[in-house]
């Protein structure tokens, strides 16, 4: 084990809470404090350790994907651009649930549970009450809190906040932050559709190995690593064929292989495969193998996922649902306004926005009218004309060119039986 993989596992064995720090880590561990930094920045690029401001870096519990709607209290504090008055060693915390303490006490009592958050004013038999339930508190309007309640705070490890905005902005605020994560939470990641146990070939067995591993796990593509299962190669039927069964694999893989990691997106990852001509990507972890994407992964995954209800909406769901769908013989046709979520400074349709409906408009022709999965490889914009808000536009899409491997399509954008913008775009087929 290498001293950066020490500090990890020092690190990842720590109580959640802990903190630590650069000197501390490289005299506890006798490593000098550059590996010790560089250990520490991986640490929380992993989400094992984060550092927040006036308390310093803190092992934190891990968000789990289903959970990534919730905030730490550290997090609420950045977000309010408030003060921490006490319970600073409880920031790396989560938020379950907040409540507006707009009642008497006694009834605000019923809605209290650990892990919630009170936002409420200046109201000193509140915030005693909250700190009894487990509760953090928000305090509204700049207020402060008194020394007992500090001190309560501190030793029950709970935050104690204060922030100048009032109780519906800070909600407000809140749940604009929450709904952001929510958004965050519809991206598909490597790590929701990864085989966690993969297949693999040590680089030093032979290509008789690999046709055993053929025959018993139904796959001819397997990643190579080395005695510490690090990713090396990949190797495939194209790279064998030819050769005797005596033949190591290290001898005729392909080296230096591109890699992902678990966070990255499902859909680099098409765009990568696409580009690259890859049927599988190695996941890996500190250069560890800890699994494989295949094209039929990905896929499956985008399907499934288009499928789904979504969490929240994005810009591109907000604008295209505005928009009627007339089939046509080559194409479809999109009715709809120009609405204000479309418009930029100076009041016109904006450039980015008309770009983002063609683009669209094309993808969803090619998928109804040909069944494909495509990824957005050009758009050549030919001409636009300004477009005020109410504007009833056409959106004509009609298919030109389709190969094995690409499909074009050629896209008007028209007002008043005039075209207002024009443009071509090209997209790769992604295929099985």
């Amino acid at each position: 084990m290498t001293k950066h993989e020490k500090i990890l596992k020092y690190i990842e064995n720590l109580e959640v809470g802990t903190k630590i720090s650069v000197r501390s880590v490289a005299n506890k561990l006798n490593v000098s404090e550059g590996t010790a930094y560089r250990a520490i920045k991986e640490a929380e690029s992993m989400e094992l350790v984060k550092t927040m401001p006036r308390v310093g870096t803190v092992r934190i519990e891990k968000t789990e994907k289903g959970n990534i709607e919730k905030l730490s209290f550290a997090e609420v504090v950045n977000i309010v651009e408030g003060t921490i008055l006490g319970g600073s060693e409880g920031l790396h915390k989560m938020l379950n649930k907040f409540i507006i303490g707009a009642m008497t006490v006694n009834e605000m009592k019923k809605y209290l549970s650990p892990g919630s958050l009170l936002i409420v004013g200046d109201r000193e038999e509140a915030y005693d009450m909250a700190l009894d339930n487990g509760c953090a508190v928000l305090i509204t309007g700049g207020f402060d809190c008194s020394d007992y309640i500090k001190n309560k705070a501190n030793k029950k490890k709970l935050p104690i906040i204060s922030t100048s905005y009032d109780t519906f902005t800070i909600a407000t605020i809140i749940n604009k932050a929450i709904f952001d994560r929510m958004i965050k939470k519809e991206i598909l990641l490597v790590e929701n559709i990864m085989n966690n146990n993969p297949p693999y070939l040590h680089e030093n067995q032979s290509i008789g190995h690999w046709k055993n591993y053929v025959m018993n796990k139904k796959t001819s593509n397997f990643p190579v690593v080395d005695r510490q299962l690090s990713v090396v190669g990949i190797v495939t039927p194209k790279e064998v064929a030819g050769y005797d069964d005596e033949v190591f694999i290290k001898d005729v893989m392909i080296k230096n292989p591109i890699t992902v990691a678990k966070t990255t997106s499902v859909a680099y990852v098409s765009h990568l495969m696409i580009w690259e001509n890859i049927e599988i990507l190695p996941v890996v972890e500190n250069k560890k193998l800890v699994g494989i994407v295949t094209r039929q992964d990905v896929i499956k995954a985008l399907r499934h996922f288009k499928s789904q209800p979504h969490l929240g909406e994005t810009v591109e769901d907000l604008v295209i649902d505005n928009f009627e769908v007339e089939i046509m013989n080559n194409g479809l046709k999109f009715k709809g306004k120009v609405v204000p979520l479309m418009l930029d400074q100076l009041g016109a349709a904006s450039c980015g926005n008309l770009s983002l409906l063609m683009t669209t408009a094309g993808t969803i022709t090619i998928k109804e009218k040909k069944h494909l999965d495509v990824f957005p490889d050009s758009l050549m914009v030919y001409f636009l004309k300004p477009l005020q808000v109410d504007s009833e536009i056409e959106i004509v899409t009609n298919i030109i060119d389709i190969g094995r491997s690409f499909c074009k399509v050629d896209i008007e954008v028209i007002h008043q039986k005039k075209v207002v913008a024009k443009a071509m775009m090209s997209t790769k087929i992604l295929k099985k």
